[in-house]
């Protein structure tokens, strides 16, 4: 009987979930069209690009497309300079963060919350509202047009100092810290030696959303790059529309170049994420 009841009551279930799974399905074939569009418009002439009625998937495929982009611009270059500023600004946001909510989730002093408030206020300011006061800073530290000049505001992040203080609150227990203590380890080592490894879920995590964030910047390059062999990608792409015409094709192209080491990365630490966000659910 109870067997019963029991099927009967999962039967139930999966009836009123299964209009949730169809909206989550249509929403997410949805939010997929335009990167699909993108990808098959790559791979159509300059014919079909522009016919209409337009055409979903290409009739006679080709790589054209993809060779202008080589062609009519230094792409290369550009993906470098992309790939240099973000590889390096992501790794000194995971090492800011890292530390900076170390020390604001750990250690006990004067205005700890007051500091750790002004941070997160920074969050909600606008990047245009200190923009020109950042640039002229830049411009006193001769760092514009340099790569030092692109990556410098990228360095700290408040978010991911929030982020990795709610990781260490919930996750990092105190008792190791003072049994590390006890054995006689200072406080680097311990950040080196024991944060750090226990920290590596929620580092691959903001890992990810940093290179996004860093990739994806256009406004603070196109404002303190003045040299072709500094643009970064996002630069390149602009390139591609001028004022009376886009090259759609290319530009298509270029797109799903750029977005193919945002994806490589989600690859290489995808199991770090399963593992930061099974840890969530059990806490």
């Amino acid at each position: 009987m109870v067997g019963v009841n029991g099927n009967s009551r999962f039967r139930r279930e999966l009836w009123w979930r299964l209009p949730l799974h169809v909206i989550l399905i249509i929403g997410a074939g949805l939010m997929l069209l335009p990167f699909i569009w993108m990808i098959a418009t790559s791979f159509k002439p300059p014919s079909e690009v522009v016919a209409w009625p337009p055409t979903f998937i290409p009739q006679s495929p080709t790589l054209e497309n993809y060779g202008k982009v080589f062609e009519l611009m230094p792409f290369a270059r550009y993906f470098l300079n992309s790939l240099i500023v973000t590889l390096v600004c992501m790794v000194t946001i995971c090492l800011t963060s890292s530390l900076a909510g170390y020390i604001f989730g750990i250690f006990r002093f004067p205005l700890r919350n007051f500091f750790f408030i002004v941070i997160l206020a920074t969050a909600i300011v606008p990047f245009e509202t200190y923009m020109i006061p950042l640039y002229l800073l830049m411009k006193d530290l001769k760092s514009i047009n340099s790569f030092q000049g692109i990556m410098a505001p990228y360095f700290i992040m408040s978010f991911g100092i929030f982020f990795m203080r709610q990781n260490y609150i919930a996750f990092l227990p105190e008792e190791l810290l003072d049994a590390a203590r006890i054995d006689g380890a200072g406080e680097w080592k311990i950040y080196w030696r024991i944060v750090l490894p226990l920290s590596s879920s929620a580092l691959a995590a903001l890992a990810i959303y940093a290179f996004i964030n860093v990739w994806a910047a256009f406004i603070w390059p196109l404002l303190v790059v003045n040299t072709s062999d500094l643009k970064t990608i996002e630069l390149a792409l602009a390139g591609f529309q001028t004022a009376y015409t886009v090259e759609y094709g290319p530009l298509m192209a270029g797109s799903v170049i750029s977005l193919l080491p945002i994806l490589a990365i989600f690859i290489v630490l995808r199991r770090q994420i399963i593992e930061s966000v099974a840890m969530t659910g059990m806490k």
